[in-house]
């Protein structure tokens, strides 16, 4: 199962995700989220737990609880969306994107 990690601490590092969630069972991948630009973390993680019961413990147990200095937010991952299309000119059918 996938678990999402919000409000997560600029500092927190991916060891430290790794044994919070490892107290509840197996992790398989732990991966915070960086600024293509800066390298500098977003805010939020991802961890891949292997187990359904485990990760479900995971996310009662860890969230609300505090890491670095900030209480974490943690549930169940949203299955990504793909969100690369438009962005281009309206325009009508034959693609001229002209008012008339």
């Amino acid at each position: 199962m996938n678990i999402y990690i919000g409000n997560l601490s600029f500092d927190a590092t991916e060891d430290q995700l790794r044994q919070a969630f490892e107290t509840y069972g197996e992790v398989s991948s732990v991966n915070i989220i960086k600024d293509k630009y800066t390298g500098e973390s977003r805010g939020f993680a991802f961890v891949e737990m292997s187990g359904q019961d485990e990760a479900q413990a995971a996310i009662a147990g860890l969230n609300g609880q505090e890491i670095n200095g900030r209480s974490i937010n943690v549930n169940e991952a949203r299955p990504r969306q793909d969100n690369r299309g438009g962005g281009g000119r309206g325009g009508d059918r034959r693609g001229g994107g002209g008012r008339w």
